[in-house]
């Protein structure tokens, strides 16, 4: 054999070696089915697709560690919002005081005493059941009364509690404060919240209020029959009380936008949703937006049922997240939207569950990424850090807190002197204001789109 051909047998020998050695190392390495790096490279891969911020996401690391942990360290440093839990594994869903118990607390300082102000009670949960009510304070929580130093890591006890002793009073201008009494509380479960709607007359005008809890699925229908109703009042002003709604579904919010907004058409933008380069953006109309997830009621119906305004006062704080502080923001290009309280919570992004279904039978866990960052049909958004409110009013001014829908409370009583053209000042503020340390809230983790 000559030496060029041997040469040339040599040649053809490495090149087929070298091949099979590429097959061999690009082969995708296969990990036990159920285990943490089988659960967590499916995890990597995913994110890797529909996270926002996918780009800057770290190599895949370690994959044997447990999956939450692992999912957290994908995410960036001011995403607070993604999450992943495992249907059977209770301990991986988000954990709040209202989810185990049913109310919303804040503290404050008062004549040089401290207390836990119930703002919000749930119907039919733990809370409302044991007749906590808005505007209780709480002196002390499972034994041991509050004061500057422990009232924050009392509070986070309550989140990792499933038992609560809490000593409660109750305060008027009147009579002062009454007798203190102990309500014990049991985590249980509260389902579908209702909404509250009423007619304020002042100086001969008929102003509508509502106060939503939260954006559910299937609520179009229930709106549009609320809307119809005060409309049939003759109401010609709007008060939103989205205080304490975490948010929800965008199509349910979108139902309500489209009855309240005024001269809209079908397919005038509402929302524009921005995110990776493998999803694009996605612009919506009114129309788009509401059949995403409410196929039951039409467009038409909705916008028939517009009341006599041009405006809307949305009662918003920091609890006001996601699907609220969509309506603040999306409807501010099609009428006034004229916001009091205090900053939103600054949720501005929107995402859909993805589920790992690839063993049959079995439930795998269940990732809500940040997706989409959202913007109005001005591409007006951003609001990360919150959204000021136009009217800035703090609902704790004095200890005396009045029930959600009441004239005299803080919030409702400013709108109604802001529609009613009263300047008067509200009372001078009597107490302080506690800060908490940030923890998980009591708004929803992301706002949720139908994939």
């Amino acid at each position: 054999m000559k030496y060029s051909s041997l040469i040339r047998i040599l040649f053809f020998l490495f090149i087929g070696i070298f091949l099979i050695s590429c097959e061999v190392d690009n082969k995708p390495e296969v990990y036990e089915e159920g285990s943490n790096k089988y659960t967590n490279d499916w995890i990597y891969n995913q994110m890797k697709k529909y996270y926002k911020w996918n780009e800057a996401m770290p190599d895949k690391g370690d994959l044997a560690v447990n999956p939450k942990e692992y999912f957290s360290k994908l995410l960036q440093k001011d995403d607070i919002y993604s999450y992943a839990i495992h249907p059977e594994l209770p301990e991986t869903a988000p954990q709040s005081i209202r989810t185990k118990f049913g109310f919303d607390v804040s503290f404050i300082e008062f004549q040089g005493k401290f207390y836990g102000v119930i703002l919000y009670v749930l119907y039919d949960s733990p809370a409302k059941n044991n007749g906590l009510l808005r505007g209780q304070l709480i002196t002390k929580i499972n034994g041991a009364e509050l004061n500057i130093i422990n009232y924050n890591n009392l509070y986070k006890s309550i989140i990792s509690s499933s038992h609560l002793d809490l000593e409660i009073t109750s305060y008027s201008a009147q009579s002062g404060f009454a007798d203190s009494k102990e309500i014990s509380l049991l985590q249980g479960y509260t389902f579908g919240q209702q909404i509250n709607c009423q007619v304020i007359e002042a100086k001969n005008t008929k102003i509508g209020y509502i106060e939503i809890p939260h954006f559910d699925v299937g609520q179009a229908q229930l709106f549009l029959e609320i809307l119809q109703d005060l409309k049939s009042k003759s109401i010609t002003e709007l008060v939103l009380d989205l205080r304490y709604n975490g948010g929800g579904d965008v199509s349910s919010a979108t139902a309500l936008s489209i009855i309240v907004a005024p001269n809209i058409q079908s397919n005038n933008l509402f929302i524009k949703f921005e995110g990776n380069a493998n999803g694009g953006n996605v612009d919506q109309s009114f129309l788009q937006a509401l059949q995403s997830n409410e196929s039951k009621v039409s467009f038409e119906a909705l916008r028939n049922a517009h009341p006599f305004i041009n405006r809307i006062y949305v009662l918003c704080g920091n609890r006001t997240a996601s699907a609220s502080e969509l309506i603040i923001n999306n409807l501010k290009p099609y009428m006034n939207v004229i916001t009091i309280g205090e900053k939103t919570f600054g949720k501005d992004v929107a995402g859909f569950p993805i589920e790992d279904d690839r063993i049959s039978g079995n439930r795998g866990w269940v990732l809500y990424p940040s997706i989409y960052k959202l913007f109005n049909a001005r591409h007006e958004g951003d609001y990360s850090k919150g959204i000021n409110p136009v009217m800035i009013a703090n609902e704790l001014q004095q200890p005396e807190v009045f029930p959600l829908g009441n004239t005299s409370e803080v919030l409702l009583n400013q709108a109604l002197n802001a529609i009613s053209g009263n300047t008067s000042r509200t009372k001078r503020v009597t107490l302080r204001s506690l800060p908490l340390s940030t923890i998980y809230t009591d708004v929803d983790p992301l706002l949720r789109l139908t994939p």
